[in-house]
């Protein structure tokens, strides 16, 4: 069997828990290939609303299993907290949860150097979401990281003090800042019995094994594509891979086994901290689109910046993840606006191509829009593409065209049954 993976395609905050949510019942496992506690699925289950940081997006969903994979790097505070939230509200997780020995951990030291870091670049900062990450990630690539299979070791405190004694001598190059670590060393190792409460895996044996009983997997990914560490708009992105390369080392699955890539884009376009990001409307237009799309980091609760869809920019993501399918998100919150605008191509340097720059932080773009006609209509109880708007048809098919990879589903709301297969 194959591994179907789902991802998104912008700067992230696509709307991926929701799909995830919603496709996870045609799954055996939902598993988690890279990132950690910056992101936030958000999921609406008829009055209810539910956060996900670490935890895939599929345990709403019984009889399904859930994989935190190696390439996770997980906060065991952040953790225990998820894990709370849902025992309160009495869903039943602990023998359908599995976490990976090999997905490294975010120490308090990691987080207070990731804090005294950006405070130190002033006006420079890349707009990390100071939960650690970075930091972990520089362990894990520098070879003296702790992982989950650590905790079970009988050295294990002699790791953990050798890595914090490491990170004691980065932060003297660092200004102080206001960082309680006794207390949230406390917090850190107390919630390592929530962590070992879970039945630990070797992750990549577990995935493979299920591939081969013929199992079906969904990979679900977090962040955007455009904040990969390698191909994003770098230095403004996040510290592992996000595009579907990112499935094989984080899971430890060979690429043969990659089927369907399924990438996900709003109608629109946002991305929240610094970095460039060429459609952006930073005026009312922009302002519209952040309070009907209710746009606030679901992680970091900052506002959004909110702007026109991009095709340059999708088109290099659909290359870049090999994009089989795409799924549009939010089409509702354009219902009010007379006009809609879609970048088409983008003018630099003497020339108008769909092709982006090497590096878009220091080129000047203009981006070049076409203008379709708002459908001014409700989209809510519609539940077929032939039921949509004439006017939101046309601007769904004009972006099938330019994208040249099918649209199979639509988002008309934040619900899971707010959703078009198209």
């Amino acid at each position: 069997m194959y591994i179907d993976v789902l991802l998104g395609l912008q700067w992230g905050d696509e709307g991926k828990g929701k799909v995830v949510d919603y496709i996870a019942d045609q799954y055996d496992v939902v598993a988690r290939f890279q990132g950690g506690p910056n992101a936030g699925h958000t999921i609406r289950i008829n009055e209810n609303k539910y956060v996900l940081h670490t935890i895939p997006s599929g345990v709403f969903r019984e009889n399904i299993l859930n994989l935190i994979g190696s390439g996770v790097v997980i906060d065991p505070i952040t953790f225990e907290k998820e894990l709370q939230n849902l025992d309160g509200e009495g869903i039943s997780y602990r023998d359908r949860l599995l976490i990976s020995k090999k997905a490294h951990l975010i120490l308090p030291t990691h987080r207070l150097l990731d804090a005294a870091s950006e405070a130190a670049k002033g006006k420079e900062k890349i707009g990390s979401t100071l939960k650690g990450i970075g930091p972990t990630y520089m362990d894990k690539t520098g070879r003296n990281g702790l992982r989950v299979g650590d905790i079970y070791a009988a050295d294990f405190m002699q790791k953990y003090n050798a890595l914090k004694e490491k990170h004691y001598g980065l932060l003297k190059q660092f200004p102080e800042v206001a960082f309680d670590l006794a207390g949230e060393e406390e917090k850190w190792f107390s919630s390592l019995d929530s962590l070992k409460s879970l039945k630990s895996v070797n992750g990549e044996y577990y995935i493979n094994d299920a591939l081969t009983n013929r199992k079906k997997v969904l990979a679900e990914g977090a962040q955007g594509s455009m904040l990969d560490i390698d191909y994003g708009t770098y230095p403004y992105v996040t510290s592992s891979n996000t595009i579907s390369a990112g499935v094989c080392s984080g899971l430890g699955v060979a690429p043969s086994k990659v089927n369907e890539v399924m990438g996900i884009a709003k109608a629109y376009c946002t991305r929240v901290g610094s970095g460039p990001f060429p459609s952006e409307q930073d005026n009312e237009t922009g302002e519209r689109m952040r309070t009907i799309g209710r746009e606030f980091g679901a992680t970091t609760g900052r506002p959004r910046r909110c702007g026109w869809i991009d095709i340059p920019q999708l088109l290099y993501t659909i290359m870049l993840n090999g994009v089989t399918q795409v799924i549009i998100t939010k089409l509702d919150v354009l219902n009010e606006f007379d006009t809609i605008s879609v970048g088409t191509e983008y003018a630099y340097d003497g020339m108008v191509t769909t092709e982006l720059p090497f590096d878009l932080c220091s080129t000047n773009i203009e981006v070049q829009y076409a203008l379709y006609e708002g459908w001014l209509q409700d989209l809510s109880g519609i539940t077929s593409f032939h039921a949509l708007p004439p006017k939101a048809k046309s601007y769904l098919q004009s972006l099938e065209q330019q994208l040249k990879v099918r649209i199979s589903m639509i988002s008309t709301g934040p619900e899971r049954s707010e959703l078009i297969v198209k």
